[in-house]
């Protein structure tokens, strides 16, 4: 079959192993939100929400890449302000970015307003309302996911492959992440603080101010590296 042409070559395979590794990267922020909003429900129901949120996520992109004309014109400018051009991109960007920073804030103050005594509150809506947002963040996290993909390889067939193997990676790795983004909550506020981080450099993004990513996940590789060492000598402090 056609679709299938690319298996016989091997740069074909290279440019595989290289946009599933950079998907799964990208979507490490996808998987520590999704852990975060599911840990809110009751310990049951976090299975069953995180699996569907990464299986909504597989969904939003592969009808996004079935989609590459409709979203290759979301780069045409509709207007402009401030000198600057805004893209149906930028405008999807910029709104994920402040819903990221908004959503983080307001988790961030319920954590420090909430006793140790007390349980966090069930979200709004209950299951449901935890399904929608998790729907909105894929689409926002989805765009950066598809676009990349269109960026580094030519071929749909070898775009899908690599979304379908993250994804796979992601669901194997989720319930390890929430366990362990729950177990501690100072990783847990870390975990947000990087959310708000993301929302900036989205937003930064919207606004035509485009940050290295790089710079991002080493910052966020620093910042875990030395909460990981704070970890480690408070056990040794609480075994002493």
């Amino acid at each position: 079959m056609e679709l299938f042409h690319w298996v016989s070559d091997p740069n074909a395979w290279v440019s595989l192993a290289i946009l599933t590794l950079l998907e799964i990267v990208l979507g490490i922020d996808n998987v520590i939100f999704i852990s975060i909003l599911a840990g809110k429900l009751p310990r049951k129901q976090q299975a069953k929400a995180r699996t569907l949120g990464l299986a909504l996520a597989l969904i939003t992109r592969i009808l996004l890449l079935l989609s590459i004309k409709w979203l290759m014109g979301l780069t045409k400018v509709l207007f402009s302000l401030a000198g600057h051009g805004f893209s149906g991109k930028d405008l999807i960007l910029l709104a994920g970015g402040l819903f990221l920073i908004a959503k983080s804030t307001l988790e961030i103050h319920a954590k420090l307003e909430q006793s140790e005594a007390e349980h966090a509150p069930e979200p709004k809506g209950g299951f449901m309302g935890v399904i929608i947002q998790i729907m909105l963040l894929d689409i926002i996290f989805s765009l950066d996911s598809v676009i990349t993909a269109v960026g580094m390889a030519s071929q749909l067939a070898i775009m899908i492959a690599a979304v379908v193997l993250a994804v796979a990676v992601m669901l194997l790795a989720a319930g390890a992440v929430s366990d362990f983004v729950n177990k501690y909550p100072t990783i847990k506020m870390l975990a947000l603080a990087f959310l708000i981080m993301i929302g900036v450099v989205l937003v930064a993004d919207g606004v035509g101010q485009h940050i290295e990513r790089g710079y991002i996940y080493f910052a966020m590789a620093f910042s875990t590296l030395v909460e990981m060492l704070n970890l480690r000598n408070r056990k040794k402090e609480n075994r002493g």
